[in-house]
């Protein structure tokens, strides 16, 4: 029993889509066991098991099965094993099994719920992982003639577990977000789940600090011809199971002509398919490789992956901490509505008169009366002098004089020219001033800070809040960016504008430094701080590579 369509997706889209769903979850798991065919009454035992409350009857489940197989989901083919009688042989009885269509629906379905439901992780253990790869791959590319086997395993390893870190990274930061945002729901789970998350963002981001800037140190270590000839061994012996012909092949499969296909043979039939293969394999291993040293290497102007991802998880640190605080306003600060009222009561208990009693109505409740809308400035003195009690019927109440121009338009406003345009020359030049004044501040900061030349921190003397924030910026740049094992390094700020070079000290002692904030203590270090404005060239200054400067530890 062939169905004419294949529909193996129809079933999702229909009430009984609960039903389809236990009867296809059955299947499936028969086909782990290495269950071919299941019969109706053995799928409803199993469907019983599942679920010992709910009673489906014989009916319902053969008419689910019957529209699974017109859907193409299942198969349905005569079981003549247990016929004893002339009546059993008439009687409908099928062996059904999972089809092609209807697995692949089922495994595309699998994979849905698992990437919609994917949560994501930082993956500190990845980080170390590639240093440990990496380092390995610098081993290896030190052999004069490394094994391409070896060095093929080592590359797609470390390739699988760099996107494995960064697909991971990028959900977990997604469904943070979501987290933060989505945080009413249950307000409890959310502030017994902030100190987890905090202290699992904080390990992180030491992690990311440290191994981060290892494996940028690792990268930048491997020069393009070495890289290049690695690459190349490996897409060599990659292209050796190259099939040939797969050219014309594609040629015909596109709907060319035999004109066509014929040209495309002349052109490419002399060609061997494995340096076909060989060039698209170093193409496709070169993007990859790129695609790791931008994640972790920073280019002027350019800020590595990782980068971004540590001040992404720092931020998201801070709006914890402010959702965690709102929640506790709210919670100290909870209105009753009943507490609310009965205040309210007594400051009505305790109005000294009538007039009184009426502003306070008005000032809790917002309810005027129609008569403003209609009241000009003489009816107000009127009714100032000689007020009207609020019970006084309209019969017996003063008139209202109402204008001509709103009993025949429905409008007081006069037509005629729009209001003057507001003069706003004022605030500009007050922008204009506090721009000026914020360039001033900070070009004075740059200009304190950037001598050129190397200086300690102890000499540095007191800061001023710029620079000091100024400060703090390229300390934190540059000691995110050192490795381990150096003891200088040299970085650029994001926009490439200033360059730092910073060496460690040997038994250096503590400095202090005064800024108006407090005192910063820290060990000793050597900091150069250089302007890497545009020359007249119009090319960027560079800071020197500290590897080149011999000073490194």
């Amino acid at each position: 029993m062939e169905p004419s369509v294949f529909r193996p997706f129809a079933h999702l889209a229909t009430p009984n889509v609960a039903l389809y769903r236990r009867v296809m979850g059955e299947f499936v798991a028969a086909k782990r066991r290495f269950v071919v065919h299941l019969r109706a009454e053995d799928l409803q035992e199993a469907l019983a098991r599942a679920e010992p409350n709910g009673h489906l009857p014989v009916d319902a489940l053969a008419d689910a099965l019957g529209q699974l197989v017109e859907w193409g989901n299942l198969r349905a083919d005569p079981d003549t094993s247990r016929v004893t009688t002339v009546e059993d042989f008439h009687r409908a009885r099928f062996l059904y099994q999972l089809t092609h269509a209807g697995e692949a629906a089922e495994r595309a379905l699998d994979v849905y719920e698992e990437q919609l439901g994917k949560r994501g992780a930082l993956q500190a253990v990845a980080l170390a992982d590639i240093a440990t790869q990496l380092r390995a791959l610098r081993e290896l590319a030190g052999e004069a003639d490394p094994d391409p086997a070896r060095l093929g395993l080592l590359l797609r390893g470390l390739v699988d577990r760099f996107e494995d870190l960064a697909d991971n990274a990028q959900a977990f930061m997604g469904s943070l977000r979501r987290t933060i945002e989505l945080h009413d729901a249950d307000v409890n789970a959310f502030l017994a789940y902030k100190d987890r998350l905090v202290d699992y963002l904080e390990r992180f981001i030491k992690d990311l600090v440290t191994v981060g800037a290892e494996i940028s140190g690792l990268l930048a270590d491997f020069e393009d011809r070495e890289v290049t000839r690695l690459l190349s061994i490996v897409a060599r012996r990659d292209a050796e199971d190259a099939a040939p012909g797969g050219a014309v092949g594609r040629g015909h499969a596109d709907g060319q002509g035999s004109g066509d296909g014929q040209r495309e043979e002349e052109a490419t039939g002399d060609r061997d398919p494995r340096e076909v293969a060989y060039r698209a394999g170093v193409a496709a291993w070169r993007e990859r490789w790129q695609g790791l040293r931008q994640w972790f290497v920073s280019e002027p102007g350019h800020p590595s992956q990782a980068k971004l991802l540590r001040s992404r998880a720092r931020q998201a640190i801070p709006d914890l901490l402010a959702v965690v605080a709102s929640l506790n306003e709210r919670r100290s600060g909870r209105s009753d509505r009943s507490a609310d009222f009965r205040a309210l009561a007594l400051w009505f208990a305790e109005a000294p008169d009538d007039a009184a009693l009426h502003r306070l109505w008005r000032s809790a409740f917002g309810l005027y009366g129609s008569r403003h809308l209609v009241l000009d400035s003489d009816t107000r003195t009127a009714r100032e002098e000689s007020p009207v009690q609020p019970s006084t019927s309209w019969r017996d109440a003063p008139p209202l004089h109402i204008s001509p121009r709103l009993r025949r338009t429905g409008s007081y406003e006069r037509r005629g020219r729009p209001n003057r345009i507001a003069n706003r020359e004022e605030g500009r030049r007050l922008l204009a001033q506090l721009a000026a004044r914020q360039s001033e501040q900070t070009a004075a900061a740059r200009t304190r800070l950037a001598t050129g030349r190397p200086i300690k921190l102890g000499e540095l003397g007191e800061l001023d809040p710029d620079t000091f924030g100024l400060f703090l910026s390229l300390l934190g740049d540059a000691l995110a960016a050192r490795r381990p094992d150096r003891r200088e390094v040299a970085t650029t700020t994001v926009d490439g504008t200033l360059g730092v070079r910073l060496v460690a000290l040997a038994d250096a002692p503590a400095v202090e430094i005064q800024t108006p904030a407090g005192i910063f203590r820290g060990p000793d270090h050597v900091i150069e701080i250089a302007d890497l404005g545009l020359p007249a060239n119009g090319s960027s200054a560079v800071m020197p590579d500290p590897r080149s400067s011999g000073t490194g530890g």
